[in-house]
């Protein structure tokens, strides 16, 4: 294991941007759609979710879609709201990003959204933010499995111990932390207390790539007693 934190895997939605909102409306549009109804409550529950086991859950809400169609349609709706309302990205997310890429700590994107989207997102940031854009539909397991995190350090070539996660969710940070890198929790619509997360950060506002440096090398000597 390194000292030093040889990449930074960012969660989206909720972690860069504030997309859970368009999520939530999309999934109360297409529910009411069928008859049925759909409460904060029920969207807080696909929260850092996979989006087949999100459209699985909304079957079961009395949408009559396929899952995969399902997928499509929440993914076109919530495109579209970026492209009418823009892309709301979270306090400090930014910022922590481009001084990451100053000082040559690689980054990717890891996220359960499709990559179609991802890369919708990644294109209105105004710079080049990542390495790498992996999407839900391109990994066997959503998390909180560990497969999105371990193929991102994989196709970025480095050990997934050497890599610091930033999430949001529960389900991201299970996968996190299941796949052994030093996970970050930084809550946004739903508290992280319990969730398992090395360390929990309030906001991303002021963080610079000391922090992200001195939180990898405290986990790692910690690690190594």
């Amino acid at each position: 294991m390194s000292s030093e934190p040889l990449a930074v895997l960012w969660d989206m939605d909720g972690t860069v941007v504030d997309t859970e909102p368009y999520w939530m409306d999309a999934e109360t549009a297409l529910v009411e759609s069928y008859g049925g109804s759909w409460t904060d409550d029920d969207a807080l529950q696909l929260v850092g979710n996979g989006l087949v086991d999100s459209a699985r859950v909304l079957q079961r809400y009395g949408v009559r879609m396929e899952a995969d169609a399902i997928v499509q349609r929440l993914t076109d709706d919530v495109a579209s709201r970026l492209r009418a309302d823009g892309v709301p990205f979270r306090p400090g997310a930014r910022e922590l990003l481009a001084d990451l890429r100053a000082n040559g700590v690689r980054t990717a994107l890891v996220t359960m959204s499709m990559k179609r989207m991802a890369l919708d997102v990644v294109s209105l940031i105004g710079f080049t933010a990542f390495d790498l854009v992996l999407g839900g539909d391109e990994v066997p397991r959503p998390k909180p499995f560990p497969d999105p995190y371990l193929r991102a350090a994989e196709l970025l070539g480095v050990d997934i111990a050497d890599a610091v996660v930033i999430e949001d969710s529960a389900t991201g940070v299970a996968a996190g932390r299941a796949s052994g890198a030093v996970t970050l929790g930084v809550p946004h619509i739903l508290p992280l207390d319990g969730a398992g997360a090395h360390e929990l950060w309030p906001s991303l506002v002021g963080r610079t790539t000391t922090d992200i440096r001195a939180l990898h090398r405290r986990l790692a000597k910690e690690d190594s007693r």
